[in-house]
């Protein structure tokens, strides 16, 4: 089994806009990769630099923000394809937790996989959140699985999630390989009992 994951603390990182497409978190032609690893570095590439490879000034390039682990977005974040890619760009990039108004639904479920929370909080609540750090950049975000709920310094807002993730994320079944390796012994004695496989 993987780690259980009830509670995540970090500071946000602020990333306006609704319908933000999986080709806009990792566009396509650096998608031609053997693993996953080093996709971070692509992650809102044309979101953040021009042609000529200068930055437009996105808040994943300022200093302000720099290595903060939870992602703050607005509604329908990650539709379009269904690439795992989206999700293991921002991981790689050091994304941790994601908190948007809505998610599509494959992005939120990937997202669980890697063991990254994708929570939801409603369109007011968000824009408080986003206010909140922007103004404030060091504002620690606590975000409680167990309870559903998001917390700064004096705020408290109801989030919500598909209960099947959230229960992934709570008792480490988010992992599938992990799960699989945990029930080897039964795997081989299954498979030593079926005559056409050879251990």
């Amino acid at each position: 089994m993987s780690e259980s994951i009830k509670n995540f603390c970090g500071k946000g990182i602020a990333v306006r806009g609704n319908d933000i497409d999986t080709d806009r978190i990792i566009p396509a032609r650096y998608m031609k990769c053997v693993t996953f690893s080093g996709l971070g570095a692509y992650a809102f590439y044309d979101e953040r630099f021009d042609g000529a490879g200068k930055s437009k000034g996105h808040s994943f390039d300022d200093m302000r923000w720099a290595g903060h682990p939870v992602l703050l977005s607005n509604a329908n974040f990650g539709c379009g394809s269904s690439r795992e890619h989206a999700p293991q760009a921002l991981k790689d990039y050091g994304i941790r937790a994601i908190v948007a108004e809505s998610f599509a639904e494959i992005f939120a479920g990937n997202c669980s996989s890697l063991g990254i929370p994708a929570v939801t909080l409603s369109a007011a609540d968000m824009k408080d959140l986003q206010t909140c750090v922007e103004n404030s950049p060091q504002t620690e975000i606590s975000i409680d699985m167990e309870n559903m709920t998001i917390q700064t310094v004096g705020k408290t807002w109801k989030a919500a999630m598909p209960e099947t993730y959230r229960q992934a994320l709570l008792d480490g079944s988010w992992d599938s390989t992990a799960v699989l390796a945990s029930s080897m012994p039964e795997i081989e004695k299954t498979a030593g009992s079926l005559p056409y496989m050879v251990l």
